[in-house]
């Protein structure tokens, strides 16, 4: 049984691997991603990521239609409860921004498309610098205080804006972020190392990356030559021009060679064991594309296959 990790200062208890949402009601219909949710959640996974914001980019979608299935989701298993649930605010074309009476009305709004009382994990999707720190951290301990959002998050936030609300939260005693969710993956480093991973780690703060596996990149099934039916190909294919790309992939398939593990397992393997790094979110449009995800709780690297991959990717 994989072992839960714990999320930043937080009594969220988390699996290794966070499933992503954005592809429910984007490239997997309401059938396919109930399929998707059960199978993540039979195999031992029990933190899943969505944003009401997801899929507003897909033509005759509105932002929401994640939440949405997996509010359904919910009413058809009665398992609310089982499930570590992650939402952001800040990007939904009816609720741009941080503003105050903004984030309370997208609040109300997601927790009516997930069908449930509260939010396990609320993240700032965006970082919206017209508003202070300080009415951004109120309002979210607002949402805190009334039981409407157990703990609170960023994402794509500057290190100084970073640093500025955790200093607020101190100094008022206001709910304080405890989770950062940064663009971070083997093709991707300097997204993350540097100013703002000191600052999660200063802070005590939890990781939990998106774009994990580079759009699919890191899956191993891009290749020189070959063409991939996916809407994220043009994304994940960029990376095979590169120099750093071609290695990163070399090494990864050695270790999954050498281990027995897909690609993918491989990749997610070394970003879970990066500092702060708690748990990496990774999508998964169909069930046989889980069990390389889930297998990351039981994937240890050596630290030699944890250097070779840190050497490729440099």
């Amino acid at each position: 049984m994989t072992s839960l990790r714990k999320l930043g200062p937080s009594d969220l208890e988390v699996f290794p691997l966070s499933l992503g949402g954005n592809v429910f009601g984007w490239t997997a219909d309401e059938a396919q991603s109930f399929a998707v949710l059960d199978a993540y959640t039979a195999g031992g996974g029990n933190f899943v990521d969505t944003a009401d914001a997801y899929s507003a980019w897909v033509p005759g979608n509105e932002g929401g239609e994640s939440e949405t299935i997996i509010g359904k989701w919910f009413a058809a298993r009665g398992n609310r409860s089982e499930v570590v649930l992650a939402t952001k605010v800040g990007a939904h074309p009816q609720f741009k921004g941080l503003a105050a009476a903004n984030i309370r009305a997208a609040a109300e709004a997601s927790l009516r498309r997930l069908d449930t009382d509260y939010i396990d994990l609320y993240y700032t999707h965006y970082d919206d610098p017209s508003v202070p720190v300080e009415e951004i951290i109120t309002t979210l301990d607002g949402l805190v205080r009334e039981g409407k959002v157990r703990a609170i998050a960023a994402s794509n936030i500057s290190p100084e804006r970073l640093q500025e609300s955790l200093e607020f939260s101190d100094r008022q005693g206001l709910a304080r972020y405890v989770a950062l969710q940064p663009h971070y993956n083997l093709v991707s480093r300097d997204t993350y190392e540097g100013p703002l991973q000191d600052v999660a780690s200063r802070n005590g703060l939890a990781a939990v990356p998106y774009y994990a596996l580079a759009s699919g990149f890191l899956t191993g099934k891009y290749r020189p030559g070959t063409k991939v039916d996916s809407a994220r190909a043009e994304g994940a294919g960029k990376h095979l021009g590169t120099e750093r790309g071609l290695r990163v992939l070399a090494a990864l398939d050695e270790i999954a060679e050498a281990r027995g593990a897909a690609v993918a397992t491989v990749a997610l393997a070394w970003l879970a064991a990066q500092p702060t790094v708690a748990a990496p979110i990774a999508s998964a449009r169909t069930v046989d594309q889980l069990p390389a995800l889930l297998a990351v709780g039981e994937l240890t690297l050596t630290d030699a296959e944890l250097s070779k991959l840190t050497q490729a990717s440099a």
